[in-house]
This record gives C-alpha cells, structure tokens and sequence, in this order.
C-alpha cells in the first residue's frame, strides 16, 4: 500500500522544479526500499518483527548515515517551546515552526507520515513542510522533524470561512465537520485549530490528515 502511493505521488512530482517535494519522497523512497531488504532477510531466517520496529531501526539507521539525527537531549535548541497538540511538539524559531512528530496520527509509520506530508504539500502550497531530520530516543522510538514557515498574527479560522476556503479549491463540504473531498482527495481534521487566518484575512491550513481516493491515480 505504501509503495503504491509512493508511485502515484512520484507521477504527480515528476517534471516539477519543487525539489523539496522531490527530496521528502527521495528519503521516504529510499527508507521504503530499505525496509523491504531488511523484511526479506528476516524471511530467510523465519523471523518476524513488526513493520513499524523494522521502520523505526532503519530510519534510525539512516538518520544517523547522514548525518540527520537530532539528539532528544538537543531538541529544545531548534527554538521556543510553542503549542502542542496530539502528534506534534512545536518549536518556534524566527520565522520558522519545528514541529516534531509523534506518528500517533501515522499509525506509528514514518512511511506514512512522509506520505501525509507529500500530499499536505501538494495541496496546501502557502503552508508546505520541509524535511529537517529525525530523533528520538535511540533503540526505542522515532519521531520526524519538519518545518513550516510560522503565519504570525493569526486567529483560528471558522468553520464557515474554512469550507469557503475549501470550495474555492474545489473541494465539497460531506456531513462529518472538517471533512470535504474531491474526486482525487479526502482531507479531514480541517477544523479551527488546525486552520489559521492572518491579519490580512487569507486562510492558511497548517495541520490536516489527507488521503487519495480509492481507484484514483
């Protein structure tokens, strides 16, 4: 399931200029490809272990080959401590938002949240993530380093001017709150506290979980 999304979202950035785009899926890709040779050799000597334990030793493992481990003893240096929620520790530095990752949302998957992330880019431009690196706590735990470009002056947005925002993408409203869909995505969780507007009125979705449609390419 993962490698196909990984595909059809390669189809969708193929050709494009974004190189961020490009290197988040090149590290999910290659994390990807690392977890299928490491699930292969357990095969050879009948040993099981879970996706997500196999996930978090190669990630590991690749975070430290180059170079993009941050030691959970150093993570109060990426900035003033700022509002946390279900799956992110925030970090506010100048014009930057840290927010490290849990994967509480992801399923305990980096794949997966790397895949969220791809999509949330594709989507919501104005907000787009950055890869910064991984921590957490070695032998036990990952967690994901992203940034975004902090909207400063902001207020939550209503529902109302959310679902205006949304239609204008081309998204229609379904009965569940925060929830809309077109005919390739389905977003959800788009409520106030995870969609701000700054001083001069324009919407900013800076937290959403997203998905493709089934059969969609």
């Amino acid at each position: 399931m993962t490698h196909d999304l990984l595909e059809s979202i390669s189809q969708r950035i193929s050709g494009t200029e974004d190189a961020e785009n490009c290197r988040i899926y090149e590290v999910a890709n290659e994390l990807y490809r690392r977890c299928r040779l490491y699930e292969s050799e357990l095969r050879k000597g009948e040993k099981y272990v879970r996706a997500s334990d196999i996930e978090r030793i190669i990630t590991e493992e690749y975070a430290n080959e180059f170079g993009l481990w941050i030691p959970i003893s150093q993570i109060f240096e990426l900035g003033t401590p700022g509002p946390s929620g279900n799956e992110n520790d925030t970090y506010v530095k100048d014009n930057l938002i840290f927010k490290v990752n849990n994967l509480l949302n992801s399923n305990g998957s980096v794949l997966q949240l790397f895949c969220k992330m791809l999509l949330h880019n594709m989507l919501f431009v104005e907000t787009a993530y950055k890869f910064y690196g991984f921590t957490g706590f070695p032998g036990s735990s990952i967690m994901a380093v992203f940034t975004q470009y902090l909207i400063k002056d902001a207020t939550p947005a209503t529902m109302v001017e959310i679902a205006t925002y949304m239609a204008a993408l081309g998204f229609d409203s379904t009965p569940i709150k925060g929830r809309f869909t077109n005919q390739e995505f389905e977003v959800w969780d788009l409520l106030p506290r995870n969609v701000l507007k700054d001083s001069e009125g324009d919407i900013f979705v800076i937290d959403a979980e997203i998905k493709l449609c089934q059969n969609k390419p």
